[in-house]
């Protein structure tokens, strides 16, 4: 709209006309004013990446084909946010569901985060028989797992949980091998309360709760929800883990970045 608002040629005072008929001087922020803004800014960005939002890179393929090396996720860390507080039912919070995908501490080895899929809730019994899935003695429906039949034979893919200590296999977390029998019953491992047992959409190429165990609530950070951006790179297991290794890789899909980012999946939603 043309001669609705001027401004002057230095722009650091405006006058406006007040309603008795007085000028008002608008002053240019002070220092004080300025980094109390700073303050506020970055307050609210603490914020939101503790409370709200957190970024997450995928480095493994065990989440493939939904989720793939390279993929950048924005975590929604509030979803999950409920602890039984009066508070709560006003709130957008709701329980973990079997099917969610999870970021959640890994419960060893520093408490790296990991990124699977809930499979079991607290109370669920779980068998897999024949590579298939079941829960309470109905079959899951897994439209998005994968398989590879060129994998090694792993025993825990085909059939889980080990009938007994001759069926553990060396691949698994020692502190699971001691315990999971007893949360074997009637050929099934039944998810303790607080707990959720998780696994791989990548099936074969998954080192999940079938080898380390349950997840617990508290160590579950959020929810993804969408792929921000996507780059075509180095699996985590195939680059040199040292800093010279790091910066080369980094370096290498900074020049190379317009033609590794995979602009499919930019914005793509995670289910």
């Amino acid at each position: 709209m043309q001669g609705n608002c001027k401004m002057n040629e230095t722009a650091q005072v405006a006058e406006v006309q007040g309603a008795a008929g007085n000028r008002e001087v608008v002053r240019p922020a002070t220092l004080h004013e300025y980094i109390e803004s700073l303050l506020v800014t970055v307050i609210l960005a603490l914020f939101g990446t503790t409370f709200v939002v957190q970024a997450f890179k995928i480095p493994s393929q065990s989440m493939e084909p939904t989720l793939l090396v390279g993929d950048h996720l924005l975590v929604n860390k509030f979803i999950f946010g409920g602890r039984g507080h009066w508070y709560d039912r006003v709130l957008p919070y709701r329980e973990i569901r079997r099917g969610d995908i999870i970021v959640f501490k890994f419960p060893y080895q520093d408490h790296p985060h990991y990124v699977k899929r809930v499979i079991g809730t607290p109370g669920d019994r779980i068998k897999i028989v024949d590579q298939l899935v079941y829960v309470n003695g109905k079959r899951l429906n897994e439209p998005y797992v994968a398989r590879d039949p060129a994998a090694p034979y792993d025993p825990f893919g085909d059939n889980f949980p080990p009938r007994n200590a001759q069926f553990l296999q060396a691949n698994m977390q020692p502190e699971w091998a001691d315990q999971i029998l007893s949360n074997v019953h009637d050929g099934e491992i039944v998810v303790p309360p607080d707990k959720y047992f998780a696994m791989g959409d990548n099936r074969d190429h998954s080192w999940d709760s079938r080898f380390w165990g349950f997840v617990d609530r508290d160590a579950v950070m959020g929810r993804p929800v969408v792929i921000y951006w996507s780059v075509l790179g180095a699996r985590e297991d195939e680059t040199d883990r040292g800093l010279n290794g790091w910066l080369l890789n980094f370096l290498d899909t900074i020049l190379h970045l317009p033609s590794r980012t995979r602009w499919s999946r930019m914005l793509h939603e995670v289910h």
